[in-house]
């Protein structure tokens, strides 16, 4: 969008949703039975794929995390000194013994002077204590990643999304652990680290919609939110693609839970995968998409047409077809005017990217939820949404689950060709949030999230998983939870 485009998008504001209703057990989200959970696990390993990644954004700096810090919020740093020598970057030399000052401690902990985290990536923060080490949040991804995607060859492959600035933090961080960990656990790592787009920044503007200027005259842009890293997705060259956000890490007693249910996403995003890639076979066998030319008979007359979309047999294909888009996508289908066009469009639903979303029960954690909406073609289709998305309280009310970022998805068609991602995003499902700079305020134009209008269009398959395998840290303070306890 251009800069003009975008400051009509400010005024206009983004079309509401037509949501029909919460995704719950039964009706959008799937809960697998012990058995089912062993199969999917199992699936994973036995299933043809054309490579996995495991795909982490990572970027920005992490001054959300110490914003009660920075702030001098009396009950954070007052907590934060009482407990400092419970976090993993503890270091005696920067912040001195017991009794700790609570502001000593937060500009400690914050400024150039000592540890200077209120300006580093969350990536690069020493988030765990171990008897023998202390692991960063990039540490403890690599420790997960091979546990469950491990290729046959013995290589990790994990993409790290973040900020120019900060490549040489991550690249050392790296470096402390990388030959370590590849001799301790027999694997090899291949990690790369790509920047979200600057070209797919957005401008801000004032309350009243005008170009924010800063001080010196020029027009403020901004990161339009982390639906510009599908670029970064459509980068990827491997097949399946498990995401998973920075923060949400644990120390490594939790870590068998965690690659179980990982594990049993990515079984199921293979087996659902599988499935629609036969159906589209047989559509294409049946429907005669590539159909050979009519022979004369005999008699040297042609044979009276017959359109391959009205037989029976394609016709009980396009029913089983339908019926397997209700069950595992909950894609209910419109009302069509013809055969055809009612089995090309079911064939267009089967022959999109596909993603299955790790759903948590609802227990007071922030996040966006799991809802059915009702499509532009009148379709419906599994969403996650954020609340900024969902007006009416009551809907709110309905979910019962909320979305971790726990995501695996298959990036190739049937032929196995990459899909070109952007081509499935919504751009009308954007929002449009306040924020400030230098104690002003603006509005800033935030892109389809990456989970949310950037996948619109894909396959949706939601299972609930655990709350154990969620373990964001969104505060300092978060760090102080048993999930980052040993």
């Amino acid at each position: 969008m251009t800069q003009e485009e975008q400051i009509e998008r400010f005024k206009e504001g983004f079309p509401s949703l037509k949501i029909v209703g919460a995704a719950t057990i039964g009706r959008g989200i799937v809960k697998l039975s012990e058995e089912g959970l062993k199969q999917a696990a199992a699936y994973a390993d036995t299933a043809e794929v054309h490579g996995k990644c495991k795909f982490v954004p990572a970027s920005g700096a992490a001054s959300r995390m110490f914003k009660d810090v920075f702030a001098h919020k009396p009950e954070t740093i007052e907590k934060l000194a009482d407990n400092i020598e419970k976090f993993a970057f503890y270091d005696p030399a920067v912040f001195g013994k017991a009794p700790h000052d609570p502001v000593a401690t937060a500009d400690a902990l914050l400024g150039p002077e000592g540890l200077g985290y209120g300006s580093k990536p969350k990536g690069v923060l020493k988030f765990h204590r171990y008897a023998d080490e202390v692991r960063t949040a990039l540490a403890e991804h690599l420790i997960e990643g091979k546990e469950y995607m491990r290729g046959q060859d013995g290589t990790v492959h994990l993409t790290f999304t973040i900020s120019p600035e900060h490549r040489d933090l991550f690249e050392a961080a790296l470096a402390e652990v990388k030959d370590a960990y590849e001799k301790k656990y027999d694997v090899r790592y291949d990690i790369r680290f790509t920047y979200q787009d600057k070209s797919t920044d957005t401008i801000a503007v004032t309350p009243d919609n005008k170009p924010f200027l800063k001080e010196d005259g020029t027009v403020l842009t901004r990161p339009a939110g982390h639906g510009a890293l599908i670029h970064n997705l459509n980068e990827i060259d491997e097949e399946l693609v498990s995401i998973k956000n920075i923060d949400n890490v644990a120390v490594e007693r939790l870590l068998p839970v965690t690659a179980l249910y990982k594990k049993a996403l990515m079984g199921r995003a293979l087996q659902l995968r599988d499935r629609a890639f036969g159906l589209l076979y047989e559509f294409d066998q049946v429907a005669g998409i590539n159909p050979a030319p009519y022979q004369p008979n005999i008699a040297g007359y042609f044979p009276p047409y017959e359109d391959p979309y009205a037989t029976d047999e394609c016709q009980a294909l396009c029913n089983e077809i339908e019926e397997f888009l209700l069950k595992e996508f909950c894609i209910e289908m419109p009302e069509f005017k013809s055969c055809k066009e009612r089995a090309l469009a079911l064939r267009a639903k089967l022959d999109r990217p596909l993603r299955v979303c790790g759903m948590v029960r609802n227990e007071g954690e922030p996040g966006g939820g799991p809802f059915i909406i009702r499509e532009k073609d009148g379709s419906t289709s599994l969403q996650i949404l954020e609340s900024v998305q969902i007006s009416d309280p009551s809907l709110m009310r309905e979910a019962t689950h909320f979305n971790p970022v726990d995501l695996v998805c298959c990036l190739r068609d049937s032929r196995g060709e990459k899909f070109n991602l952007p081509e499935y995003v919504d751009h009308e499902t954007g929002f449009i949030s306040s924020k400030s700079y230098q104690g002003r305020e603006l509005k800033a134009l935030e892109l389809p999230g990456l989970w949310n209008g950037a996948m619109s269009d894909w396959l949706t398959s939601f299972v609930e998983v655990p709350v154990e395998t969620f373990n964001p840290v969104k505060v300092v303070l978060d760090l102080l939870k048993p999930a980052h306890q040993q």
